[in-house]
Order: structure tokens, then C-alpha cells, then sequence
């Protein structure tokens, strides 16, 4: 009677649920990129660099690492007031970009998975969905 290897198949659920995982970061993050080039790239720029003083940078951005729900909140509803960003102070507006829930999860994913951006965590519907104003 053979005995069954229950490190082997643990390792290789655990391997089948990284990948899957792996694939709809990827997969959101290809959606993710469209609506960038569509709603954000006329401010934040191409690489995510933004404009100082002008438009905070997205790119190796502190805020969005530090203020997950804050910056899904700001893409849900629009943003105004004062942030630091990088050590640099904005005070600007930011409107509401009339995006559906999966379309800002989609959208964050790319904007924190991108220009020197990780994030551990994918962004979810479910997560957009509970964030209010």
C-alpha cells in the first residue's frame, strides 16, 4: 500500500494557488494598464512620475504603499487636500473618474504593481466595494 505524501501535496496546492493568484494579478493588471492609459496617464504621466507639485508621482510612490484604502478611496470618489507624497506637498483636485468597482480594483493593481510599486495583496472588488466616502 503506497502512502500518501501529504508535504508533496500541500507544496503543490500551495504552488497551483500561488499561480492562480499570479494570474489574476496578471490579468487585472493588463486591464489595469488600459484604464490607466485612458483616465490617468494626462496627469500622472506615462511612467507614473506625475508633475511636481502638480500631480503626485505613482511611481515608488510612499502614499500608495502607506495609504492602501485612502488611495482606492481617491479613485473611487476623487480627491482633494493636501498629501505628502515622497516628502513633496500636493494640493490639488483629483475628480471622480466614474469607474466601476472592478475597474478601480483592476487599476490599482497596475498603479501598485507597477514603476517600482509591490504590493503583496491584490485589490479586490470585494475590497472596493467596502470602501465609503
Amino acid at each position: 500500500m503506497k502512502t500518501f505524501n501529504s508535504s508533496l501535496f500541500i507544496l503543490i496546492f500551495i504552488g497551483c494557488f500561488a499561480n492562480a493568484q499570479e494570474t489574476e494579478l496578471s490579468e487585472s493588471m493588463m486591464r489595469g494598464s488600459e484604464i490607466y492609459a485612458d483616465f490617468c496617464v494626462t496627469c500622472h504621466l506615462e511612467e507614473g512620475e506625475g508633475i511636481t507639485n502638480t500631480f503626485p508621482p505613482l511611481a515608488k510612490s510612499d502614499y500608495l504603499a502607506q495609504n492602501r484604502q485612502e488611495s482606492i478611496r481617491g479613485v473611487k470618489y476623487g480627491q482633494q487636500g493636501e498629501m505628502v507624497v515622497n516628502g513633496v506637498t500636493y494640493n490639488n483636485i483629483m475628480t471622480p473618474m466614474g469607474l466601476d468597482d472592478e475597474e478601480i480594483a483592476d487599476v490599482m493593481n497596475y498603479i501598485m504593481n507597477s514603476w517600482g510599486n509591490t504590493s503583496e495583496k491584490i485589490v479586490t472588488v470585494k475590497e472596493v466595494e467596502a470602501i465609503t466616502k
